[in-house]
Order: C-alpha cells, then structure tokens, then sequence
C-alpha cells in the first residue's frame, strides 16, 4: 500500500508541474540589459494609409464662409451613400465644414464641386494636402485647410489573450503593445514567441511573426498597427491538452484516487 501511495504522489505532483507555465515562456523583452542600455531603434512606419472602405472625416476651412456653402450639400458617400456635413465656427472666425466619407473600392473620394480625388495609399496629411490642391484648382477655394482622420480604424485580436475582441484605434499611432494590453495582455498559455499579424497590402494578405520575448520586436515592420489588421496569438500545447476531455476525466480521476488513497491510508493506520 505504501507503494502504490507513493506512485500516487509522484504521479499528481506530475500533473502538478503540467499545470505550471515556465517563466521564459511569459516574461517579454528577455535581451540582456546591455541590450536596452544601448537604446532600440523603433520602426518610424506608423503613419495609416488609407484603403477602400475606409471612413474618413474630411473637415474644410476656410476665413471667408460664403464660400463653404458649396459643400453645404449632401454628396455622395465614396460611390454610396449621402454625407452627413456641419458647420463649425472657430476661435479665430473662419468657418469649417465637415463631411464624412467612404473611400470607394477604386481608392477614390467624391468632393462637390471638386468631383473625385484618389486617396488610397495616402497617408491622412498627404491626402488633405491632394484635397486641398484639388480645391485650388478648381478655383473654389483660395486658403482652403483640408484635415483628413480615419473614423473606422480597427484591429482585431484572437487567440490566447485574456479578452479577445476588435480594437478601435482612437489614434494613429498604435503598436501591437498597445492593442494587447487593451485586450488585458496575453493569457499565461499564450505563447509569447508566437505572435503572428495578418495584413492586407495591395490586394495581398501578408504574415508577420513576431517574437515579444526579444527586444528585435522593435523592429519588425508590424510593430506599429494598421487599420484591419488582425493578430493571433497561438496558445501553448499544453492548454490544449489541459482542455480536452482525456485531461478532464485524468485530473478528476487522480482527486478522487488521492481522497480514496488517504482515507485507506488513515483507517490502515487507526487499525494498527
């Protein structure tokens, strides 16, 4: 008896360890300090680019408002749709005119009075800057200032972290640090190293692995997100087993023989 009560610890204080996750597999950034003494380079692509689809508040303004009401009209929304527009006074006396927009599945935004402007693969500024030249050479418009901001951004995020979801990005410059801890970090069985970010460029859906347990992070091109990206986070094998049916009806059978081991174990004893 005393035998089999000790294969019997052996074998929990094995399950035990199972259960247990190395500190190696959550712990980020493990480079030797000298590493970060030295300073990292961070990737300066952060900048969101627009794509079709994308929904974008365009504001206009101009020092002389009669000249704004020819956007005081609803236009279409990219190639559907009607916008919704305002008019904004400023501190300084200059009227603004916000209207928002879906850019269309050619790339393009429809402007009254200005008729289309190709905005994909611009950045928000570069995009204000083509509008606002658009403008001016329609004669509309002398000093028009044109700011551009992405309304929909989003990332969205499955895997093994603590709340899977979709991400909206309240600003452009957003790394996957950020949206991680925005989900409540990675879970303990989430593998760390096995990071992966899915992306969509020019039609073509690229992957990016990605280590967090190395400061080369910093430099990997998926650093800072973009707009409809999506990260997945593999979990560790041993979640997947730890899950399953086999490991349920195993952990549970190992309680109820360790209760029986020690009920034998106390009446063996009281009988000696």
């Amino acid at each position: 008896m005393r035998k089999s009560t000790s294969l019997m610890l052996v074998f929990m204080a094995v399950l035990m360890m199972s259960s247990c996750v190395s500190t190696k597999k959550i712990v980020y950034f493990q480079d030797p300090q000298e590493v970060f003494r030295q300073g990292q380079q961070l990737m300066q692509q952060y900048e969101m680019r627009l794509k079709p689809a994308d929904q974008v508040l365009i504001k206009v303004t101009c020092s002389e408002p009669e000249l704004l009401s020819i956007f005081a009209q609803d236009v279409m929304m990219g190639t559907a749709g009607t916008n919704s527009s305002q008019n904004i006074t400023n501190n300084n006396g200059s009227m603004t005119n916000a209207y928002g927009y879906t850019v269309s599945n050619e790339g393009i935004i429809t402007l009254p009075a200005v008729g289309q402007v190709s905005v994909a693969g611009l950045t928000t500024d570069e995009a204000a800057r083509r509008i606002e030249q658009s403008i001016i050479n329609a004669n509309l418009i002398k000093d028009p200032e044109v700011t551009v901001r992405l309304l929909n951004a989003r990332v969205a995020v499955l895997g093994a972290v603590k709340s899977p979801q979709v991400v909206s990005l309240t600003s452009e410059r957003n790394t996957i640090l950020d949206i991680l801890s925005r989900c409540g970090d990675i879970a303990d069985t989430g593998l760390r190293q096995n990071v992966t970010l899915y992306r969509e460029e020019d039609g073509v859906l690229k992957k990016y692995p990605i280590d967090l347990t190395t400061v080369e992070v910093f430099q990997n091109p998926a650093y800072y997100v973009q707009q409809n990206d999506m990260i997945y986070v593999e979990p560790n094998k041993s979640q997947t087993v730890k899950s399953s049916a086999f490991y349920t009806f195993l952990s549970a059978g190992a309680s109820i023989i360790s209760v029986v081991s020690a009920i034998v174990t106390i009446v063996m004893v009281a009988v000696k």
